[in-house]
């Protein structure tokens, strides 16, 4: 009888198999999620994952389905580690956020498949608690100074003790803010964006903050990766006197290789990470002193096995986490943000994100942020359902970002990172 290579590699501890891998999409904020559902032959234990690659949602469930479903249907589901590295190695090539974010969704619904099996929820397993609870910030923006002010001061009277501050800047490329006319209608991209309007607005923002703001109020700001090394030093500097707690995606991950001289020359806090797409990208952002924040997208790495270890390091690097989590995270990539808040000693701060009704009867658990603190579930596993007869009733579309990245450009016509 020939061996079946994609069997159980040794004796499972007991009958327990896999007997599905599917992908679920949904929209119900109009931003398309992914979750891959893993099924066992015990009746009703099974896992959810977030798997959610917005722009490129598509080739994510084609590579859960038809690549990595087939070898995982048999296999006992405790044994992650073999698992996730097997669905990582078996493609040759390695890494970005196609096959991360496939392996992020089995990974997660591992993982909550052994929560469910053990009767305690995801954060007991990595060791327990060492906070009760993960400080977020959400994201205030105006099209003027005065917006953004009235927006932050309604983020604080709800509770928010941190906020993320952007301003429109003119053009088609402004980034975390309302969309304003350019200054440039005669160039030869009407509609271009400029990086000397942006340097230009920016600290009369934080300036006017500082003003306006309680003191007690700690600020953000993310430059969405459109500078060069010298202009991300100068923001850095000119921005030290109204003391962010951090300065987000200064440099495209193209010269990450410079965030050193970058957090070197200022005292301003660099945040970096939401566009790695493999735990060596996050490694060597730790490792070689170009953050002071670690801000990967956790499904874009592979999901929770390998961003325990990235807050590992972390801890061991003086750098602190601040795990992306903006709408296009799913309601059980929120929770393993949370998760892995709460149990890692680095944890600095979480992005949040509120989400909408359709999405709490969608995802039945979902997290609720309150007076700007998140709590992970204490049920089993992750403590989040999928109600896929409400799931269907949302269904997703392709991302609007190509179109909007499609005009991000300068003034001289030419493309600028979106």
């Amino acid at each position: 009888m020939p061996f079946d290579t994609f069997a159980n590699p040794w004796p499972p501890r007991e009958d327990l198999r896999i007997t599905s891998v599917r992908a679920i999409t949904t929209a119900p904020e109009g931003t398309p999620l992914v979750v891959v559902r893993i099924d066992t032959n015990e009746p009703g234990l099974y896992g959810l994952g977030c798997a959610t690659f917005t722009q490129r949602y598509r080739a994510v469930v084609t590579f859960v389905e038809e690549h990595l479903a087939r070898l995982l249907i048999g296999r006992y589901p405790g044994d992650i580690g073999d698992l996730t590295r097997l669905a990582g190695f078996s493609g040759y090539w390695r890494g970005g956020p196609v096959t991360n974010n496939a392996i992020s969704g089995i990974d997660q619904a591992l993982w909550d498949i052994a929560g469910k099996r053990a009767g305690m929820p995801v954060h007991e397993l990595l060791g327990g608690k060492v906070r009760a609870a993960a400080d977020t910030y959400l994201h205030a923006s105006g099209r003027t100074i005065g917006e953004t002010m009235d927006h932050a001061h309604e983020l604080i009277a709800q509770g928010w003790r941190h906020v993320r501050l952007q301003l429109s800047t003119p053009g088609g490329g402004g980034y975390g803010a309302p969309a304003v006319p350019t200054e440039y209608p005669d160039a030869p991209y009407g509609n271009g964006w400029s990086a000397r309007d942006y340097l230009r607005r920016v600290p009369a923002l934080f300036e006017a903050a500082r003003e306006t703001l309680p003191e007690n109020i700690e600020l953000l700001h993310d430059v969405h990766s459109r500078l060069t090394p010298s202009e991300a030093v100068w923001l850095a500097r000119t921005l030290e006197p109204y003391r962010l707690f951090f300065l987000e995606d200064v440099l495209p991950p193209e010269h990450w290789d410079r965030l050193p001289e970058v957090r070197a020359a200022s005292g301003t806090p660099i945040a970096v990470g939401e566009l790695t797409t493999s735990l060596t990208d996050a490694v060597h952002l730790v490792r070689d002193g170009g953050v002071d924040f670690i801000r990967s997208h956790v499904s874009d790495i592979g999901g929770l096995t390998p961003a325990r270890k990235i807050a590992d390091l972390a801890e061991l690097s003086g750098v602190r986490t601040a795990w992306h989590g903006p709408g296009d995270t799913s309601p059980i990539g929120a929770a393993a943000n949370v998760a892995l808040d709460v149990t890692s000693a680095a944890f600095g701060i979480q992005e949040g994100h509120v989400y909408n009704d359709a999405t709490h009867e969608v995802f039945p658990g979902t997290l609720r942020i309150e007076d700007g603190w998140l709590r992970p579930n204490e049920a089993p596993g992750w403590g989040i359902e999928i109600n896929e007869v409400a799931a269907a009733r949302y269904p997703a579309e392709l991302s609007g970002h190509d179109a909007w990245a499609a005009g991000v450009r300068r003034p001289d016509g030419a493309l600028e990172a979106p």
